[in-house]
């Protein structure tokens, strides 16, 4: 029998609670992150926003896809337009300043494994490479949407490597 990474969650009593350490934040983040649901990716995610860019608290918007899943590709168009016009509520409802796509996916010689779940399902004959063209062109075509005259772009693919660590490149 192996161990797993992840404990047996814990289901509390209905008269139990838990009580956090830290206080809610009354400031709204001014950041907003859309990433991959894929939780394999989410400390990889935290340590580069924290660790890289100095970004501590953001909202989150996590789908399927990541960034990807408000490019206007594959079979599913009206699910791009939701999720662009949720994202669009966030942006003002939040008063966001900066928006970050994250893609990802395997570096060139990376676990094929690590491919994004969500571009395997649109693009179920594709590649690797040709994912990661398609991400490219999928972050252009984010960067080239108007998300409001005072909004900074930016994206990212996180690869994995075949050591299995994960680095960040710049897209936008």
């Amino acid at each position: 029998m192996t161990e797993s990474s992840n404990p047996t969650p814990i289901t509390p009593a209905a008269s139990e609670s838990y009580l956090t350490e830290g206080p809610w934040q009354r400031n709204r983040p001014s950041v907003l992150v859309v990433a991959c649901s894929d939780g394999r990716l989410q400390q990889n995610l935290d340590d580069f926003l924290h660790n890289s860019l100095g970004i501590m608290d953001y909202d989150r918007l996590y789908a399927p896809g990541g960034g990807g899943a408000l490019a206007a590709n594959g079979p599913d168009l009206l699910r791009s337009d939701a999720l662009r016009h949720e994202c669009q509520l966030l942006l003002e409802a939040h008063d966001i300043s900066d928006i970050y796509f994250m893609f990802h996916g395997p570096s060139e010689d990376g676990p094929e494994e690590s491919l994004c779940a969500g571009y395997r399902l649109k693009f179920p004959s594709a590649t690797a490479q040709e994912v990661r063209e398609q991400q490219q062109r999928d972050a252009d075509e984010l960067g080239a949407l108007d998300w409001g005259a005072d909004v900074r772009l930016h994206a990212y693919r996180c690869e994995v490597r075949p050591d299995d660590r994960v680095q960040f490149v710049r897209l936008l």
